[in-house]
Formats: C-alpha cells, sequence, structure tokens
C-alpha cells in the first residue's frame, strides 16, 4: 500500500545500545504507533533483527523500512536520523514471498515455520548426514551425503547460500535454490535451480544414527526425519529501500564483487 505524506510510524530497535540511542532519537522527532495502528514499520539494527519483525510482524502487511544499527545490513537502508519523511515517501519497494516449512520430528511433531532467508539442515553429530531428495513427489537424488543442505530464496540466496557456493538469484526471478552443504556423495553434485512452487522435501536416511536439524532463518527444530519446503503462496511482505540502493540493485552488485 501506498505511504500517506504524514505517515504513522512504528519504530522497533534491536537490544544494542546503538539501536535504542537511535529509537529515542527518532521517537522524540516523530509519533510512535504501535505496529497494528502504524502506515510503516521501520526497523533499526541489523539483518537479523529486521528478519525478527518480519517474522513477528510481517502479518499486519505493513511495509518495513530497515535502518542499519548492526554488524549485518544487507537487508537495510543507511542510518540517518534527518528527512526519515521524505525517505518514506522515496522509497522502492522490495515484494518478498517467504518459503514455508513442515518439519516432522523422531517424537511425531510437525512444526511450521516461515524462512524469509533460507531452510536449512544440518548434521546434529560428527556422522554426516544422508537425504533423500524428493521434488513434487518425486525422488531426484536417492542419497545425499553431506554435511547438510539448504533451500534459499532470492532475497536469501546472497547469504549462507552464497557462502555454501550456491547462486545468487534476481529478485522476481521465481525460482529458489537447492544447494547441499558440505557435499561428500554425489561429490560433483552442485545443487539444483527449481520453480518457485517446487516442493522440495528432504528425508533423513538412518536419523537416529545420524541426526539432523532444520531451522527456518533463525528457528531450529531438531531431529527432524522429514522436511517439506515450498514458498508461500498467499503470505508476502513488503521492504522498502532507498532508490540509489534498492534491494534489486544489491544483488546484482554481490555478483560482481572482486
Amino acid at each position: 500500500m501506498p505511504i500517506p505524506p504524514n505517515p504513522r510510524i512504528a519504530f522497533l530497535a534491536s537490544s544494542t545500545p546503538e539501536a535504542q540511542a537511535a529509537l529515542q532519537a527518532l521517537v522524540a522527532v516523530h509519533p510512535q504507533h504501535s505496529p497494528e495502528d502504524s502506515d510503516v514499520i521501520c526497523a533499526l539494527g541489523g539483518d537479523g533483527f529486521m528478519l525478527q519483525t518480519l517474522h513477528q510482524h510481517g502479518g499486519t502487511g505493513r511495509p518495513v523500512f530497515g535502518m542499519k544499527l548492526g554488524a549485518v545490513g544487507f537487508l537495510m537502508n543507511q542510518y540517518r536520523q534527518d528527512d526519515l519523511l521524505q525517505r518514506l515517501g522515496a522509497a522502492e519497494p522490495a515484494v518478498l514471498r517467504p518459503l514455508e516449512m513442515v518439519a516432522i520430528t523422531e517424537a511425531g511433531a510437525t512444526m511450521n515455520l516461515l524462512a524469509y532467508n533460507e531452510v536449512s539442515l544440518l548434521r546434529q553429530t560428527r556422522q554426516t548426514a544422508h537425504l533423500r531428495v524428493h521434488l513434487n513427489g518425486q525422488v531426484r537424488l536417492d542419497e545425499l551425503v553431506c554435511d547438510g543442505a539448504l533451500v534459499a530464496t532470492p532475497a536469501g540466496s546472497t547469504a549462507y547460500n552464497f557462502s555454501a557456493h550456491g547462486p545468487i538469484l534476481p529478485l522476481g526471478s521465481s525460482v529458489i535454490a537447492l544447494t547441499p552443504i558440505a557435499a561428500f556423495r554425489p561429490r560433483r553434485w552442485r545443487g539444483a535451480l527449481l520453480r518457485a512452487d517446487t516442493e522440495v522435501k528432504l528425508e533423513i536416511l538412518d536419523p537416529y544414527k545420524r541426526p539432523v536439524s532444520a531451522t527456518a532463518d533463525s528457528h531450529e527444530v531438531r531431529d527432524v526425519v522429514e522436511v517439506r519446503i515450498r514458498e508461500s503462496r498467499d503470505r508476502t511482505v513488503t521492504l522498502l529501500f532507498d532508490p540509489e540502493h534498492n534491494l534489486e540493485e544489491r544483488i546484482l552488485n554481490e555478483q560482481f564483487v572482486t
């Protein structure tokens, strides 16, 4: 939805001293509103706090303008106390569609979580993980021996996925990345690019000897036996960026870093 000329702003800040100081400075100038009663949410912190904000308040439908006051700020704008209303009025939107993870544990519990960056599976012990990869109900890889595997969104493709030698995906590409983590067998398998509507099922082979955890962004489920991942059909969030350094440009720049 468009930002009105004098928007109601909900300021949220991480617990760091820098973010808390910025929060106090901004609410001294702009009236503070709750996320539910606001036109826009302003998140002060790093990328971790941005993801926390999206998980807690993404359901409100309010766009989020982040300002970097943390160690990593790929999803954030630069922090400036002045001209905030002008920046909000000129900001460019980036619509993100999260992944839905359904994880089943050894105990039979089912956990449903969202991931705006990635869903990752990791071995819990010194034993390698043995995974079977299903796509839309069909086995595509009978056994993947590895430290783990992940499925990344375009927005998250520059994070853990890129560190695991996965591809960077353009925004709006309607593609997700399936990337192995330290694959041992098959040695030359580097992962796959999949249509965003593909359902990925990762089946854990021998989960008692080789336990595996699943993490949706920062929310971990341990001792899983099966994980299903697909792009959400009905959930989106909107991030706002300064025009001179929008998210699409940042993703493009990451591919030309020397």
